[in-house]
């Protein structure tokens, strides 16, 4: 059988094992493997929740030997070290732990499908790389909650004040400015720390262009930076940030900013690892695509998602969008499962909007309708509705609609059905 080998296990590398699983796999035309080196899958605009504290990672974590087994491929975790094009195959690090003889591991493969991802950009800004957080992974998200309760704690114990100042005012930026002023606030309700959340914690959000979400409409921008606002959450516009120290940053005009924490969300580019591929790439380190999502030097290679270089004809540059890698997932899982020789068909990326969250129950965007192509602006409850199904359609290109269905039906009914627990 012919092998296809996916690296990456994010938002559309699971989506394209879990299709080709149910196609190719189950069929037994194909083999159909997924590396990765995590152990589970965590939809990545999420990550936000996770470094706020409102989110465990371990109860919406998925399993990859679960997933890989109701959908008959197979999961391999490592981590990728090279690729040999001569001999199609890839190495994998050595496992850890116990049992391991220490040694490699070679997959080979027929065709590689490379979703890894993206990592941040810090644009070679002095002591970003060294002094500022990330929200990469959960690991990464961990650290940030981990950091922001010590910060609070310590200062509430030695009568201080918390800065944190996020750079970068796209989804990401503002997204964690808004959870993390609502999780400041039940931190003090709690008694978790001693420190008064709207006198002081401090937080700000310091975006280099004219406006928040730049990928919005100006009023939807101003409607999301007018709603940080009225959270106590200080809104830099037009800074652009020059360096980053332990305890600051400091902007272009030599402005200093005093930051306990420092998150970058500024920019992303595509992991180092796609530049030793000895494949074409952009200044970004994205993979060169062709209209079939193929590698522009090796027609048994494939890339999609933030870590591919995929010019629309009609939209441009593809953006690094969980929206973008599902539609590419998608057209890879079709594409793929054609019989050699057929001709292959040319992805179209279709802009259906952007959603982002500024809490618990609003949100800010734009839905663009799949027929007539017109924008509807929304925002508040309704686009805080919106944008929590959004994960549940995320939910159903993994799981089909009767398990998400069922699951949801059970959840409904253990809260309101089962008695509450009583602690003593």
């Amino acid at each position: 059988m012919e092998t296809i080998v996916i690296v990456g296990g994010g938002a559309g590398g699971l989506e394209l094992a879990t299709r080709l699983g149910d196609t190719l796999g189950s069929a037994k035309r194909a083999r159909v493997v997924l590396v990765d080196r995590s152990h589970g899958h965590f939809w990545k605009p999420l990550l936000h929740t996770v470094a706020s504290g409102k989110c465990d990672p371990q109860v919406v974590e998925l399993a990859f030997p679960a997933q890989a087994l109701e959908h008959d491929f197979e999961f391999v975790q490592g981590e990728v070290l090279c690729l040999d094009r001569a001999h199609q195959t890839i190495t994998l690090a050595p496992r850890h732990g116990k049992g391991s003889d220490g040694a490699c591991r070679t997959i080979a493969y027929d065709k590689l499908v490379l979703a890894l991802g993206s990592v941040t950009n810090f644009y070679n800004v002095p002591g970003a790389a060294e002094h500022a957080l990330t929200l990469d992974s959960v690991a990464d998200a961990e650290a940030f909650r981990r950091r922001f309760n010590e910060a609070c704690i310590k200062a509430g114990e030695q009568g201080t004040q918390v800065d944190v100042a996020i750079i970068g005012g796209g989804a990401t930026g503002v997204e964690l400015a808004a959870e993390l002023s609502t999780s400041a606030r039940a931190l003090a309700a709690y008694k978790v720390h001693a420190l008064d959340p709207d006198r002081d914690i401090r937080i700000s959000v310091i975006e280099r262009g004219q406006y928040l979400l730049p990928q919005l409409h100006p009023q939807q921008s101003q409607r999301a930076a007018r709603h940080l606002r009225s959270l106590g959450i200080e809104v830099l516009t037009g800074t652009t940030v020059a360096e980053v120290t332990q305890d600051a940053v400091i902007d272009a005009t030599g402005a200093v900013h005093r930051a306990d924490l420092t998150l970058w969300a500024a920019g992303v580019e595509a992991p180092q690892l796609c530049a030793t591929f000895g494949l074409q790439v952009n200044h970004l380190k994205q993979i060169v695509v062709d209209a079939s999502l193929c590698s522009a030097n090796d027609s048994q290679i494939y890339a999609f998602g933030d870590c591919a270089s995929y010019t629309c004809p009609v939209k441009g540059a593809a953006p690094p969008r969980a929206q973008v890698a599902h539609q590419q997932a998608m057209f890879l899982a079709d594409l793929l499962t054609r019989r050699n020789g057929t001709p292959r068909p040319h992805f179209r990326y279709h802009d259906y909007g952007s959603l982002v969250s500024l809490g618990p129950q609003s949100a800010v965007g734009v839905l663009t309708g799949a027929v007539t192509g017109k924008s509807v602006r929304v925002g508040g409850a309704v686009a805080g509705l919106l944008y929590r199904l959004m994960y549940q359609k995320h939910m159903l290109s993994l799981h089909g609609t009767l398990r998400v269905a069922t699951q949801a039906l059970a959840d409904w009914l253990r809260a309101r059905i089962l008695p509450p627990v009583k602690l003593h």
